[in-house]
């Protein structure tokens, strides 16, 4: 399984960048190129996967113990030509003193040589001693090659060069010299997805050959080969039901906040993904279910205000008792009225609450929940007492004029939810939270889901 790890030393080093290039040019080679991604993250993965060719699946502590995060990724990294790991921040950040969920303590769990990205903006003979100590920092760590990003011009690439050569060991792969024309437009919640962004893929063309000519790919794909063997039993893909239930799953540029192993594991249980555009359909087809994932109904707040027919038909069959599950955007979309950038759009009008989207965050990182048993789906403990799991959130918008007595199928033990200490709305056969779930470390989410669509079409 060769692999490496890209990281960096800190935030916006370039790294997603740079990894996508990687991902791209090596496949141009006509190899098979297996991404992942640690931590939560959709959009970056959305990337990863145009740029390599396969679905990208993101290794996440939070949610998922060490032996399924081996397992999960040495089922997908196994007959891969090569594995190419994203962090998230910087190398060593943490939520501990620890480390103990750094990109870091991911390369010492599948033994992965680290490439660490530097923004070399305003530094010359500075880079010897910072990476001199990121290497002792961790003698487990294998910094195996540095990668100098946003270098000035042949002059400051010569004089970081012969520093790294003097003072360190660690092989320069190559340099990216200062080309706004490869930086991706980003906003709010990160980069802009591939499904909104024009031009994508000639984007990632023009960073794939970028990477290609200042990048010594050899040398990247030789370390990525020397990574030991991996002593690890891969996970098994889950056994395959025949498809016998119908949800609808909005899949469209405003939403597209989807794990790769959710949507497979709800596939395996039987169930035909039917995919709706909320935008451009004047009504739903004929479905046992819907899910709304996450995305940015805020920037297409206009169009989805226009097509009120699907705000309707949506409104008249969660009236009518279709089992939904909406995430994020999801939960927004059935709010009254989204506010943003001075304008307030109408919504589907379910959840009776004003969405207002904020210049900060409300709610961002890890999150902890326990269930309340009022939420729709049979409790995740097997027991009968409410179970407490890991998800996690990132919204810039809060409920505002949330009306009446609402009923939450959470409580929120960490992080912000709906109001700071509940989140996961409850209304007939609708749940709808601010919270992403993932099926993994045991809340098999998708499994329950799918169990009580089927009960309510049944029943």
């Amino acid at each position: 399984m060769p692999r490496v790890l890209i990281s960096a030393a800190h935030k916006s080093s370039g790294k997603t960048t740079i990894t996508l290039g990687l991902c791209a040019a090596l496949r141009h080679r006509g190899l098979a190129v297996q991404p992942f991604k640690k931590g939560p993250d959709y959009i970056d993965p959305m990337w990863l996967r145009a740029a390599a060719g396969r679905d990208c699946h993101n290794l996440d502590f939070n949610t998922m113990p060490a032996e399924e995060i081996r397992g999960l990724f040495a089922r997908h990294a196994t007959g891969a030509d090569i594995s190419i790991i994203e962090g998230n921040n910087g190398l060593y950040d943490g939520l501990d003193l620890e480390g103990s969920n750094s990109n870091a303590a991911m390369a010492v769990l599948l033994a992965a040589p680290v490439v660490l990205v530097v923004d070399c903006g305003g530094m010359t003979r500075g880079i010897a001693p910072l990476l001199r100590g990121y290497q002792a920092f961790d003698p487990e760590v294998r910094i195996a090659g540095v990668i100098l990003n946003k270098v000035a011009n042949p002059r400051h690439e010569s004089k970081l060069r012969a520093a790294v050569e003097h003072y360190t060991d660690i092989p320069v792969l190559g340099t990216l010299h200062r080309d706004a024309g490869l930086e991706i437009k980003e906003r709010h919640l990160g980069l802009v997805p591939t499904d909104e962004l024009g031009g994508a893929a000639q984007k990632l063309a023009s960073v794939s050959a970028a990477l290609a000519r200042q990048i010594d790919l050899d040398r990247l794909l030789a370390l990525a080969a020397e990574a030991p063997p991996l002593s690890v039993t891969p996970a098994l893909p889950p056994s395959v039901r025949p498809a016998d239930t119908r949800i609808g799953i909005a899949r469209d540029s405003a939403f597209g906040f989807y794990y790769s192993g959710d949507l497979e594991a709800m596939t395996a249980a039987g169930v035909e993904l039917v995919p709706i555009d909320l935008m451009s359909q004047a009504s739903l087809p004929a479905l046992d279910g819907l899910f709304i994932g996450g995305g940015f109904p805020e920037t297409h707040a206009a169009a989805l205000e226009e097509n009120a027919s699907m705000r309707a038909a949506i409104r008249d069959a969660i009236e009518g008792g279709l089992p939904v599950y909406a995430e994020c955007g999801g939960l927004m979309y059935l709010a009254r009225t989204i506010a943003w950038d001075g304008e307030t759009r109408r919504m589907a009008g379910v959840i009776p609450a004003d969405v207002v989207v904020h210049d900060r965050p409300r709610g961002h990182g890890y999150i902890r929940l326990q269930e309340t048993g009022a939420g729709p789906w049979p409790l995740q403990g097997h027991d009968g007492t409410p179970a407490q799991f890991s998800a996690h959130e990132f919204h810039y918008s809060d409920l505002q004029n949330l009306e009446g007595e609402p009923v939450f199928a959470y409580e929120v033990l960490r992080g912000f939810g709906v109001d700071g200490r509940h989140d996961g709305i409850v209304y007939k056969r609708l749940l709808a939270s601010y919270a992403h779930l993932r099926d993994a470390g045991g809340n098999d989410w998708t499994r329950r889901f799918v169990g009580y669509v089927r009960a309510c079409r049944s029943g």
